[in-house]
């Protein structure tokens, strides 16, 4: 017989332990207990930064937003708290890409809800990436998307109904670190409309039963142009009897109201002759003193007063052709003290 060969043992590769959780630091949980509302409401902007490259190109923006918003948590319960949202766009040799970055947080600083996006569309594969942290209790829950280019499969003669049309065909891949990667195919007309889906590996599909009416680009005019002419409404009939028609209709309208009212006619012809009688050298004062008697709230005068009584509408400082009632108070009482001075001598 021959002699048994021993089997060489492979060794065993003994697993690693998974790392330690990463522990926050004591000093700054310290640090994170001292901050409240008021240090955080002063932390409200709104800015655009542009971002530039060596040669001072301007290469995209970068905005931020911080202020105060309304948090409806998973119990339906409403938080006052602080809305963050940045974004940053722009183009890294020539290829677009951004990143954007929005979420909830309390006045400690502590995450309800975050919703972060970044894509780059490089031709050759495209990358869209979206990371979602929601609070539930103690925990977080993560759920991120990672999509991966598109990829153009050309046009192809499909069958609908007893027609036949031409489509473009395009295919989405999404893919995932803990499951297989998902698959769709669109069948799209020249228009834009969805005539079939399918999903790769499975037994259904998605196909319209008849072709729709295809649509066509809208032409649009040129909207006319009407040039601008000086408007004149002498010479313009239609303004012109318009205007004369008005001026009619006051003309009767002012002659109705003057033969109503007759009192008129004779104060303003008493106010003209007065006012040529006089001839002042400031007509707008003199007609405020004219017409001043007859305002509705004016308190009467006392019966014995001087007929030189002091204008509302003239200032005291300036000069003035009437004689001030305060200077005329003090020359009537000196006139009095001076009569009793006489009449003590002659006694």
């Amino acid at each position: 017989m021959p002699a048994k060969v021993a089997k060489s043992l492979e060794p065993q590769v003994q697993e690693e332990p998974p790392p330690p959780l990463p522990k926050a630091n004591s000093a700054a949980l310290e640090f994170l207990a001292t901050i409240g509302k008021e240090e955080v409401e002063l932390l409200y902007f709104s800015e655009t930064l542009n971002m530039i490259s060596e040669n001072s190109q301007i290469l995209g923006e970068y905005s931020l937003d911080i202020k105060q918003a309304y948090y409806q948590g998973l119990d339906g319960n409403i938080t006052l708290s602080v809305l963050v949202h940045a974004t940053s766009r722009g183009q890294l040799e020539e290829i677009p890409c951004g990143t954007s970055i929005s979420g909830y947080v309390s006045w400690n600083l502590e995450t309800y809800e975050q919703h972060h996006h970044e894509f780059i569309k490089f031709l050759p594969l495209p990358i869209d990436k979206k990371i979602t942290l929601l609070r539930q209790e103690e925990d977080m829950l993560i759920t991120r998307i990672l999509k991966e280019g598109e990829e153009n499969l050309g046009f192809q003669t499909i069958r609908v109904g007893s027609q036949q049309a031409e489509a473009l065909v395009i295919e989405q891949t999404m893919h995932s670190d803990e499951d297989i990667p998902l698959s769709w195919q669109y069948y799209l007309l020249p228009d834009g409309h969805l005539v079939k889906r399918i999903q790769v590996g499975s037994p259904f599909c998605c196909i319209i039963t008849k072709l729709p009416v295809m649509r066509e680009e809208d032409e649009f005019e040129p909207k006319p142009v009407f040039e601008k002419k000086p408007l004149d409404w002498e010479e313009d009939a239609e303004l012109f009897s318009i205007f004369r028609d008005r001026k009619e209709e006051l003309q009767a309208s002012h002659s109705t109201y003057m033969r109503h009212h007759p009192e008129a006619q004779t104060l303003i012809s008493d106010f003209l002759l007065f006012l040529l009688l006089r001839q002042p050298s400031n007509v707008v004062t003199f007609a405020a003193e004219y017409f001043g008697p007859f305002a509705r709230d004016k308190q009467p005068l006392p019966p014995f007063h001087s007929s030189n009584r002091p204008s509302p509408f003239r200032s005291l400082e300036t000069s003035s052709p009437f004689v001030s009632y305060a200077k005329l108070e003090k020359m009537e009482s000196f006139s009095e003290e001076k009569i009793g001075e006489n009449s003590q001598e002659e006694s």
